[in-house]
């Protein structure tokens, strides 16, 4: 199950978590250097739902929030890496 979507096929799983009656969390961020707070946040958040859906900051957006130097890990691998938790 690929578990990066776009808005599109995100829209249409909702909409089946929904009908299915799952509760339904969300979160967002940059995780651009991912480390075990981050990994224990997302641990909990998703104790709270049957699903946890996690926005991930543009490159662009990151750049803004904590300077030209960043992010250090490209929006792609952030969400290759975050897909891979058990918890997402």
């Amino acid at each position: 199950m690929n578990k990066i979507l776009d808005r599109k096929m995100l829209k249409d799983k909702l909409e089946i978590l929904r009908k299915e009656g799952k509760k339904i969390a969300f979160t967002n961020g940059c995780f651009d250097i991912l480390h075990v707070g981050h990994v224990r946040y997302l641990k909990e958040a998703k104790k709270t739902a049957d699903a946890l859906i996690l926005a991930l900051n543009s490159d662009a957006s990151v750049r803004s929030i904590k300077g030209e130097k960043r992010p250090l890990v490209s929006e792609q691998e952030r969400a290759e890496v975050l897909a891979a938790l058990e918890c997402i």
